[in-house]
Protein backbone atom coordinates (compact mmCIF):
# COMPACT_ATOMS: atom_id res chain seq x y z
CA UNK A 1 0.00 0.00 0.00
CA UNK A 2 1.46 3.42 -0.86
CA UNK A 3 1.85 6.00 1.85
CA UNK A 4 2.66 9.67 1.99
CA UNK A 5 6.38 9.64 1.26
CA UNK A 6 8.97 11.68 -0.56
CA UNK A 7 8.65 9.55 -3.67
CA UNK A 8 4.85 9.60 -3.91
CA UNK A 9 3.86 12.99 -2.55
CA UNK A 10 3.53 16.34 -4.26
CA UNK A 11 5.29 19.15 -2.42
CA UNK A 12 4.60 22.70 -1.43
CA UNK A 13 7.60 24.88 -0.69
CA UNK A 14 7.71 27.25 2.24
CA UNK A 15 10.88 29.16 3.04
CA UNK A 16 12.95 26.61 1.17
CA UNK A 17 11.64 23.57 3.08
CA UNK A 18 9.85 20.65 1.49
CA UNK A 19 6.43 19.74 2.88
CA UNK A 20 4.29 16.70 2.26
CA UNK A 21 1.06 17.38 0.38
CA UNK A 22 -1.69 15.63 -1.57
CA UNK A 23 -1.09 12.60 -3.78
CA UNK A 24 -2.82 12.88 -7.13
CA UNK A 25 -5.30 10.07 -7.74
CA UNK A 26 -5.01 8.54 -4.26
CA UNK A 27 -8.51 7.48 -3.09
CA UNK A 28 -9.58 8.17 0.47
CA UNK A 29 -9.96 5.16 2.74
CA UNK A 30 -12.84 7.00 4.48
CA UNK A 31 -14.72 9.15 1.91
CA UNK A 32 -16.87 11.80 3.55
CA UNK A 33 -19.94 11.78 1.29
CA UNK A 34 -21.20 8.34 2.40
CA UNK A 35 -21.06 9.55 6.01
CA UNK A 36 -23.69 12.24 5.33
CA UNK A 37 -27.38 11.79 6.15
CA UNK A 38 -29.26 10.23 3.25
CA UNK A 39 -31.07 13.46 2.40
CA UNK A 40 -27.76 15.30 1.89
CA UNK A 41 -26.20 12.53 -0.18
CA UNK A 42 -28.48 13.52 -3.05
CA UNK A 43 -26.95 17.01 -3.25
CA UNK A 44 -24.59 16.98 -6.26
CA UNK A 45 -22.85 20.21 -5.24
CA UNK A 46 -22.15 18.93 -1.74
CA UNK A 47 -20.78 15.69 -3.20
CA UNK A 48 -18.30 17.63 -5.35
CA UNK A 49 -17.44 19.96 -2.47
CA UNK A 50 -16.54 17.06 -0.17
CA UNK A 51 -14.29 15.49 -2.80
CA UNK A 52 -11.76 18.27 -2.12
CA UNK A 53 -11.57 17.19 1.53
CA UNK A 54 -11.24 13.55 0.46
CA UNK A 55 -8.22 14.48 -1.67
CA UNK A 56 -6.64 16.33 1.26
CA UNK A 57 -7.34 13.61 3.84
CA UNK A 58 -6.43 10.59 1.69
CA UNK A 59 -2.65 10.82 2.46
CA UNK A 60 -3.44 11.18 6.17
CA UNK A 61 -5.53 8.02 6.30
CA UNK A 62 -3.02 6.12 4.17
CA UNK A 63 -0.15 7.23 6.41
CA UNK A 64 -2.03 6.09 9.51
CA UNK A 65 -2.76 2.72 7.88
CA UNK A 66 0.96 2.28 7.17
CA UNK A 67 2.21 3.92 10.38
CA UNK A 68 4.22 0.88 11.60
CA UNK A 69 6.31 1.15 8.43
CA UNK A 70 7.47 4.61 9.47
CA UNK A 71 9.04 3.17 12.63
CA UNK A 72 10.80 0.31 10.85
CA UNK A 73 14.19 1.60 9.60
CA UNK A 74 14.11 -0.97 6.79
CA UNK A 75 10.84 0.44 5.40
CA UNK A 76 10.62 4.07 6.54
CA UNK A 77 10.88 6.90 3.97
CA UNK A 78 14.46 8.10 3.69
CA UNK A 79 13.73 11.54 5.14
CA UNK A 80 12.17 9.89 8.22
CA UNK A 81 15.42 8.09 9.06
CA UNK A 82 16.89 11.25 10.61
CA UNK A 83 14.01 11.42 13.08
CA UNK A 84 14.38 7.73 13.93
CA UNK A 85 18.12 8.25 14.40
CA UNK A 86 17.45 11.09 16.86
CA UNK A 87 15.06 8.86 18.80
CA UNK A 88 17.61 6.06 19.18
CA UNK A 89 20.54 8.41 19.82
CA UNK A 90 22.74 7.92 16.77
CA UNK A 91 24.13 10.38 14.24
CA UNK A 92 23.79 9.77 10.52
CA UNK A 93 26.27 11.08 7.98
CA UNK A 94 24.57 12.73 5.01
CA UNK A 95 27.15 11.17 2.69
CA UNK A 96 26.21 7.61 3.66
CA UNK A 97 24.10 5.64 1.17
CA UNK A 98 20.52 4.91 2.24
CA UNK A 99 21.25 1.23 2.94
CA UNK A 100 24.04 2.11 5.38
CA UNK A 101 21.88 4.72 7.12
CA UNK A 102 19.13 2.13 7.58
CA UNK A 103 21.61 -0.42 8.97
CA UNK A 104 22.98 2.05 11.53
CA UNK A 105 19.51 2.97 12.80
CA UNK A 106 18.34 -0.67 12.84
CA UNK A 107 21.37 -1.71 14.92
CA UNK A 108 21.36 1.29 17.27
CA UNK A 109 20.07 -0.70 20.24
CA UNK A 110 22.82 -3.30 19.79
CA UNK A 111 25.45 -0.55 19.49
CA UNK A 112 24.30 1.09 22.74
CA UNK A 113 24.06 -2.26 24.54
CA UNK A 114 27.65 -3.18 23.62
CA UNK A 115 29.09 0.31 23.92
CA UNK A 116 32.51 0.35 25.52
CA UNK A 117 33.24 -3.33 24.82
CA UNK A 118 35.59 -4.80 22.24
CA UNK A 119 32.66 -6.30 20.35
CA UNK A 120 30.79 -2.99 20.48
CA UNK A 121 33.71 -1.04 19.03
CA UNK A 122 34.10 -3.58 16.21
CA UNK A 123 30.37 -3.52 15.41
CA UNK A 124 30.28 0.28 15.30
CA UNK A 125 33.30 0.42 12.96
CA UNK A 126 31.79 -2.16 10.59
CA UNK A 127 28.48 -0.31 10.43
CA UNK A 128 29.60 3.30 10.26
CA UNK A 129 32.95 3.28 8.45
CA UNK A 130 32.84 2.56 4.73
CA UNK A 131 35.34 0.30 2.96
CA UNK A 132 35.91 -1.96 5.99
CA UNK A 133 36.27 -5.68 5.25
CA UNK A 134 37.14 -6.82 8.75
CA UNK A 135 38.04 -5.42 12.18
CA UNK A 136 40.40 -6.90 14.72
CA UNK A 137 40.82 -5.31 18.16
CA UNK A 138 43.52 -5.83 20.77
CA UNK A 139 42.90 -4.50 24.25
CA UNK A 140 44.87 -4.52 27.47
CA UNK A 141 42.03 -5.81 29.62
CA UNK A 142 41.37 -9.37 30.71
CA UNK A 143 39.27 -11.56 32.95
CA UNK A 144 40.07 -14.80 34.78
CA UNK A 145 39.48 -16.56 38.05
CA UNK A 146 41.70 -18.29 40.56
CA UNK A 147 41.14 -20.40 43.65
CA UNK A 148 44.41 -19.08 45.09
CA UNK A 149 44.47 -15.61 46.67
CA UNK A 150 46.97 -13.23 45.12
CA UNK A 151 47.00 -15.01 41.78
CA UNK A 152 48.32 -13.49 38.58
CA UNK A 153 46.13 -10.73 37.18
CA UNK A 154 45.25 -10.93 33.47
CA UNK A 155 45.86 -8.18 30.96
CA UNK A 156 48.21 -5.23 31.30
CA UNK A 157 48.24 -2.50 33.91
CA UNK A 158 48.38 0.24 31.26
CA UNK A 159 45.05 0.63 29.46
CA UNK A 160 45.31 0.49 25.67
CA UNK A 161 43.05 -0.27 22.70
CA UNK A 162 44.47 -1.06 19.26
CA UNK A 163 42.00 -1.13 16.35
CA UNK A 164 43.20 -2.87 13.20
CA UNK A 165 40.98 -2.39 10.14
CA UNK A 166 41.33 -4.49 6.99
CA UNK A 167 40.33 -2.95 3.67
CA UNK A 168 40.86 -3.58 -0.02
CA UNK A 169 43.05 -0.47 -0.05
CA UNK A 170 44.11 1.98 2.65
CA UNK A 171 42.48 4.80 0.70
CA UNK A 172 39.07 3.09 0.98
CA UNK A 173 38.85 3.92 4.70
CA UNK A 174 38.10 7.44 5.91
CA UNK A 175 40.55 7.61 8.81
CA UNK A 176 38.97 10.76 10.23
CA UNK A 177 35.58 9.05 10.41
CA UNK A 178 37.18 5.92 11.87
CA UNK A 179 38.81 8.04 14.58
CA UNK A 180 35.49 9.70 15.40
CA UNK A 181 33.59 6.42 15.63
CA UNK A 182 36.19 4.79 17.89
CA UNK A 183 36.26 7.86 20.15
CA UNK A 184 32.45 7.76 20.42
CA UNK A 185 32.09 4.12 21.47
CA UNK A 186 35.25 3.23 23.39
CA UNK A 187 35.70 3.82 27.15
CA UNK A 188 36.67 7.47 27.51
CA UNK A 189 39.68 6.79 29.75
CA UNK A 190 41.30 4.25 27.40
CA UNK A 191 43.79 5.58 24.81
CA UNK A 192 43.70 3.95 21.40
CA UNK A 193 45.72 3.48 18.24
CA UNK A 194 44.49 2.84 14.71
CA UNK A 195 45.90 0.74 11.89
CA UNK A 196 44.50 0.28 8.38
CA UNK A 197 45.84 -2.83 6.62
CA UNK A 198 45.35 -3.73 2.93
CA UNK A 199 43.38 -6.96 2.47
CA UNK A 200 46.27 -8.62 0.66
CA UNK A 201 47.57 -9.36 4.15
CA UNK A 202 46.35 -12.80 5.26
CA UNK A 203 43.97 -12.60 8.21
CA UNK A 204 44.78 -14.69 11.30
CA UNK A 205 41.75 -16.94 10.77
CA UNK A 206 42.31 -17.42 7.01
CA UNK A 207 43.12 -20.96 5.99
Amino acid sequence: MPWSSLSTTAFAYRKGHEMRGMIKGLPSAVPLAPQLPAVLQEDAFLQRFLMAFDDALAPVFTTLDGLPSYFDPRLAPEDFLDLLADWVGVRLDETWPAAQRRDVVANAAMIHRRRGTVVGVADAVRLAVGGVLDVRIEDSGGATWSSTPGGHLPGNAAALLHVRVYASAVEDVNVRRLEGIVNAVKPAHVPHTLEVVPRVTRLPDDS
